[in-house]
């Protein structure tokens, strides 16, 4: 009875220290005597269950951050590119009370009664999540000071130490990874990390440490930059190799991509590498169709619409008059997954029998977003869908761009990686030496930085992960490895109106909606005009941000894009690649100082 509840007691620690940062200052040390606790593998496994902490559906927001899309939303990217940020206003990440709670279990669990096997096990695990808690600090302060072992209140020398480089932090959080991925079992239960979660993260962390290091000369550390690619090609490629996954298809390229975020079990699913189970009878609600599909704080952007290719493998934007299409032309004969990411004309939203019309509304592109988003009225349905958190499209991509920036992309290399992507989508297959001869000027002129023969399978890479990934929260992370900051300064711009009219939404050739002038006044139901089907039409003021309307148009009654805001932005490299500590930690430990000009 007493070990039942000190394992009752060491959940619920685990579990208060999630929702209570003064609790976590506190935990475990004061709380649980490690000698009472640390005794068998199950004092293990119950310790480390209480780490897990996986990415779940509200991923989808994080493209916020991001050029795929328009919000409303206090992003902090955003408002430190219109404002004028310093520490004393961005004060958010510095916590390292789940640090604390890893290094703890570090010391202690090799006291436990358990065979060499299990205890390397878990070992594992607890450096997988410290990995993963160094990898998330590095992406964001770069230097941060390095913590191995546990510290107590009498460390003052570790407590008040300064930043450590981002290469000691970085070897530190190698080292994590290559222990987890020699010890940590294959076989886990569902919906933990097993060895290959970990070494897909490990090869995450290894092209992103990669790239980061290449295209930011700021760190001079662009000579380890292919030791980190390297090992990013090889890890990808020993889980190609093993042939424990494969690309979700059932050779229908038009709903094969999007069964993989509209599921309600991925448990079988052969793409899926690590998932996050999700189910509303369970208390696991995983229902957020009223942030991805709506008018409620995000909307995806056109630069988005017009990064995905022509059905026929054709540039989009290589198309004449692509600037000044509309919705419906702009979703004809385009990459299948555009249209299992986004809503498309003609689609029917349950449980109404006609098609969807968009809603334009202001600060929104007039875009919805599906990914993610359960078309069903059925409340368990709605609440009970599985997130993918790692897939296997993620490694073939990883190995393809890491073969690329290394200079030694192959037609076979790209054959047995991102085409079999294409080829999923009913693609067209990825041709090296012609992208390599013929680079996408439009892509090129986004990312100047690029250069030499591998440019155009590089940019084709790029294009392929933000199409593969939309949405997913993976772009901004992705922007900011490759040096491509100064994308963000570009405000989000929606649909195209070449004026003021009837525009048909629904691809039917009937119109829809009606825009009007910003002194016209919208009549009531009865003398509304109706379309040919005797539906009424849907009014709309349309003029600028400074006029009283409903939606804001480039060029206000002479059309353009639709306009989300209008504060200019400023991204300053290389400093907003970082954060600074906030003002309140400098104070008290004046050896961290700050870097990349933040103050």
């Amino acid at each position: 009875m007493k070990k039942y509840s000190i394992y009752l007691l060491a959940f619920s620690m685990l579990f208060m220290a999630s929702c209570d940062e003064d609790f976590m200052e506190r935990y475990p040390q004061t709380s649980i005597s490690p000698e009472e606790f640390f005794k068998t593998e199950e004092d293990l496994r119950l310790y480390v269950n209480g780490l897990l902490s996986l990415p779940g559906m509200f991923e989808y927001q994080q493209d916020q951050s991001s050029d795929n899309m328009a919000t409303t939303g206090a992003i902090e990217i955003k408002s430190m590119m219109t404002g004028t940020p310093n520490s004393q206003n961005i004060t958010g990440g510095w916590n390292w009370a789940r640090l604390r709670n890893i290094n703890y279990f570090l010391e202690n669990s090799p006291n436990a009664a358990a065979s060499p096997e299990a205890i390397q096990h878990y070992e594992g695990l607890a450096r997988f999540y410290r990995a993963v808690f160094y990898f998330e600090m590095v992406k964001r302060y770069s230097d941060v000071p390095w913590y191995g072992q546990l510290l107590n209140p009498s460390d003052e020398e570790l407590l008040y130490k300064g930043r450590d480089s981002r290469e000691t932090v970085m070897n530190g959080v190698m080292e994590d990874l290559a222990f987890a991925a020699q010890h940590v079992r294959e076989d886990v239960p569902s919906g933990t990390p097993g060895n290959w979660a970990v070494k897909t993260l490990y090869a995450r962390v290894a092209l992103y440490e990669g790239t980061f290091r290449k295209y930011h000369d700021e760190l001079g550390l662009q000579g380890s930059a292919n030791d980190f690619l390297t090992l990013a090609r090889d890890l990808s490629k020993e889980i190609m190799d093993s042939g424990n996954f494969s690309l979700h298809q059932t050779g229908n390229p038009g709903s094969d991509y999007k069964a993989l975020f509209n599921s309600q079990d991925l448990s079988g699913n052969s793409e899926v590498i690590l998932f996050n189970p999700y189910d509303l009878n369970k208390d696991r609600n995983s229902d957020i169709n009223y942030t991805v599909f709506g008018t409620y704080e995000q909307s995806p952007s056109r630069d988005l619409v017009q990064t995905y290719l022509m059905q026929d493998g054709s540039r989009f934007t290589d198309q004449p008059g692509f600037e000044t299409l509309g919705y419906v032309e702009e979703f004809e004969n385009r990459d299948p997954r555009m249209a299992q990411t986004l809503v498309y004309p003609g689609w029917v939203r349950a449980p109404e029998p006609d098609a969807f019309i968009p809603i334009l509304s202001r600060n929104f592109t007039g875009y919805f977003q599906q990914k993610g988003y359960n078309n069903t009225t059925d409340n368990v349905a709605l609440g009970s869908l599985d997130f993918p958190v790692y897939r296997y499209a993620e490694v073939l991509l990883t190995y393809a761009e890491a073969l690329a920036e290394l200079g030694s992309l192959t037609q076979a290399d790209a054959d047995i990686s991102v085409n079999l992507l294409r080829q999923r989508a009913g693609m067209p297959d990825l041709q090296v030496s012609l992208v390599n001869a013929q680079p996408d000027a439009f892509l090129a002129a986004k990312h100047p930085n690029v250069s030499g023969p591998m440019t155009g399978a590089i940019l084709e890479i790029r294009r392929e992960r933000r199409v593969e990934f939309a949405l997913e929260g993976y772009r901004y992370d992705d922007l900011m490895r490759w040096s491509s900051g100064k994308l963000l300064e570009n405000i989000p711009e929606g649909m195209y109106f070449p004026g003021l009219g009837k525009y048909d939404l629904t691809g039917d050739g009937v119109e829809d909606i009606i825009l009007i002038d910003k002194g016209a006044d919208v009549p009531g139901d009865p003398q509304k005009e109706t379309n040919s089907l005797g539906k009424m039409l849907i009014y709309y003021k349309a003029g600028t941000v400074d006029d009283n309307v409903t939606v804001y148009m480039e060029n206000g009654s002479q059309g353009g894009t639709l306009v989300t805001e209008t504060a200019e932005r400023t991204f300053e490299d290389p400093k907003y690649y970082y954060r600074p500590i906030p003002f309140q930690q400098t104070t008290l430990n004046p050896n961290l100082e700050q870097i990349f000009g933040w103050e």
